[in-house]
This record gives C-alpha cells, sequence and structure tokens, in this order.
C-alpha cells in the first residue's frame, strides 16, 4: 500500500507522543471534552478510540458516524478521517504503530475491508467494561518506566479479540467475510492493483477462477457486482487524492490511470453528481 500515500499528510505515530520518541510503538490518550480535526487527513498507524459518553460525528473515508455512548471507532493506516466531538464527551484513545499494526491485524480474525466497512461497533454495557479494564492496564503499562512493551502488545492484541467478539455480536454479514475467503482476497488484490487493472478477468486470474464466478460470488455476498468493487475502490482514492492531497486534477487523473481529463471527470460525476472540482473544494 506505500505507494498510495506519497501525496497525501500522511502523519506518523512520533508527531503525537511527546517526546517524539523513535520506537514508540502505542500512545494511549484521553478523550476528554471537546475536539475537532477540522482538515481530513491520514496516518500511518491504526487508531481504536473507545467512547464511555460520546457526542458528535466522525467522519472516515467521507462516510459520517455518530459518536454516542459505549462505541469502538476504527480508524486504519491510510484512511481519511475528520471528527468535531463536543465537550460531554468521555473517551479513550489507542494509536498503534505500523509496525504493531502488522502482527496486531491476524488477532482481528476478519479482513480489514470488512471492518473498513463497519468502523463503528456498538458495545453492550458488558463488553464495554472490558474494553475499559484493558484499555486501563495499557495506559499503566505505558507509563511505568521502563515500559514492558511484550506486555503492551499482548494487550493490544487481546483487544483485537475483544473487537472480533463484538463485531460478531453486532453484524450479522460478518460470517460471510469469514466464510469465503475469495471475497477477502478479492479486496486484497483490488487494494493492490487498482490503479494499473480495472478488469474483472485480471482478477479473477489471480485468484484461478472465472470472472463469471467471482461475479456470482460478489453478487450473492455483497449483492454487487465485482467491476463496482474495483470501481468503488478508485472512486475512494479519487476522493482521497482530491480532498487531502496537494495534487493538480490533471496529476490525479495520471495517478489513476485515466486516459484524459474528461473521462475521469465522467467518472468521477456519474459516481457522485459532481465535478472533481466541485469536490476538492
Amino acid at each position: 500500500m506505500g505507494q498510495h500515500t506519497d501525496h497525501f499528510p500522511v502523519l506518523g505515530i512520533q508527531e503525537f507522543s511527546e517526546n517524539r520518541i523513535q520506537g514508540c510503538h502505542l500512545l494511549f490518550n484521553e478523550l476528554h471534552g471537546e475536539r475537532s480535526i477540522d482538515e481530513p487527513h491520514k496516518h500511518d498507524f491504526f487508531i481504536i478510540n473507545l467512547f464511555e459518553h460520546g457526542k458528535g460525528s466522525h467522519t472516515i473515508d467521507f462516510t459520517e458516524y455518530e459518536v454516542g455512548h459505549f462505541q469502538i471507532h476504527l480508524v486504519f493506516p491510510d484512511q481519511v478521517h475528520q471528527w468535531v466531538i463536543e465537550k460531554e464527551t468521555v473517551g479513550y484513545q489507542l494509536m498503534i504503530s505500523r509496525d504493531w499494526f502488522e502482527s496486531f491485524l491476524p488477532s482481528l480474525r476478519f479482513s480489514a475491508s470488512y471492518y473498513q466497512n463497519h468502523p463503528v461497533i456498538h458495545l453492550s454495557a458488558e463488553a464495554f467494561e472490558s474494553f475499559r479494564y484493558e484499555f486501563k492496564a495499557i495506559q499503566k503499562e505505558v507509563n511505568e518506566e521502563p515500559v514492558f512493551w511484550e506486555l503492551v502488545q499482548k494487550r493490544s492484541e487481546l483487544i483485537g479479540l475483544l473487537v472480533s467478539k463484538s463485531v460478531e455480536v453486532a453484524f450479522k454479514d460478518f460470517e460471510m467475510y469469514h466464510s469465503n475467503p475469495v471475497i477477502s482476497k478479492f479486496l486484497h488484490l483490488i487494494d493492490e492493483h487498482f490503479k494499473t487493472e480495472r478488469s474483472v478477468s485480471f482478477y479473477a486470474g489471480k485468484l484461478n477462477i472465472s470472472a463469471n464466478y467471482l461475479n456470482i460470488v460478489c453478487r450473492k455476498n455483497l449483492n454487487t457486482s465485482a467491476s463496482s468493487l474495483i470501481q468503488d475502490r478508485i472512486l475512494l482514492e479519487a476522493k482521497r487524492l482530491l480532498k487531502v492531497s496537494d495534487m493538480s486534477v490533471k496529476d490525479i487523473v495520471y495517478d489513476l490511470g485515466f486516459y484524459d481529463h474528461a473521462s475521469f471527470s465522467k467518472f468521477f460525476k456519474v459516481h457522485t453528481g459532481m465535478t472533481p472540482s466541485q469536490f476538492k473544494e
């Protein structure tokens, strides 16, 4: 994914640690009172927000979610986000570095794309207490000198497993992602190749299945066509680049592999109802 990130203000975890320590794997923050991120930006680390009392809105990859009580909000590396949180908010936040995120991912159990489609998870009071206990234990650990990082890492993986457990309770479609490996592999391949490969047959070839079968799987499980999923990913990147990068529309057209400005504008307007320039404003 690294090649997609060069045009954005991408914030590293060091920029959030008070003494900018190198080798910082995880940061714990308390979320109290109002705060806002007015300009959308992206991070190269993973964020887990746990809200005890929440009021406000959190926009992740251009979809707005309401901030409420007893919620988990996930923001993945490379996702664009911004929020406005009101003063009665009480919550906790973990920022997990890129290298730790790679080892943390297996504890999430489902593909990252699943959580990117469901970044906000509502918790029961009991589940919330389990999360808060682990967050507080991590807070205590990272304040010790020296930090016992291995223990912090294991606790963060435990939080990943708690997220998986909560997802199974909150969403019924997780079984489809879990039981059909073709979907998660296809979404992963799209992430890797969407700038250069638009054809369903290319991805089907990589998966050793026919284009027709790939379409059937997508329609059956996600209620959409394989080509729509490819187009969705191109559109998401176009939105990210228009909103968060300093690239010109001309450079974005080239970067995303469109033939010319007109074909990009037409594609963008069909999907959003706006021209690229209107969206950029």
